[in-house]
């Protein structure tokens, strides 16, 4: 029933700036806290940002600073303003939602963030 659909992701140079949507359907999305995690190739998802249905932010160290979470619960999206790319960030990157601390139950299909010169 939950679906959701991520997009804006791309090639991109380093230093360059990308803004990822996540737009969701077939739940209450504002009762529901919401992240984006990570995965480059050959290694294991990366907790990336969270935001909570009061609006609060958490980070990842490696990119504090640099991305911005946000949602707008009236369109039912969900975020990611990445600035200051680096070659480091690339990878495929999901919107999915937080079951609890640690452990998501839906995910989307993913969008590619690619950051080379």
């Amino acid at each position: 029933q939950v679906q959701l659909v991520e997009s804006g992701g791309g090639l991109v140079q380093p230093g360059g700036s990308l803004r990822l949507s996540c737009a969701a359907s077939g739940s209450i999305f504002s009762i529901y806290a919401m992240t984006w995690v990570r995965q480059a190739p050959g290694k294991g998802p990366e907790w990336v940002s969270t935001i909570d249905t009061g609006g609060r932010t958490w980070y990842a160290d490696s990119v504090k600073g640099r991305f911005t979470i946000s949602r707008d619960n009236a369109k039912n999206t969900l975020y990611l303003q990445m600035n200051s790319l680096k070659a480091e960030d690339t990878a495929l990157y999901y919107c999915a939602r937080r079951k609890e601390v640690g452990s998501y139950d839906y995910w989307g299909q993913g969008t590619q963030v690619t950051v080379s010169s």
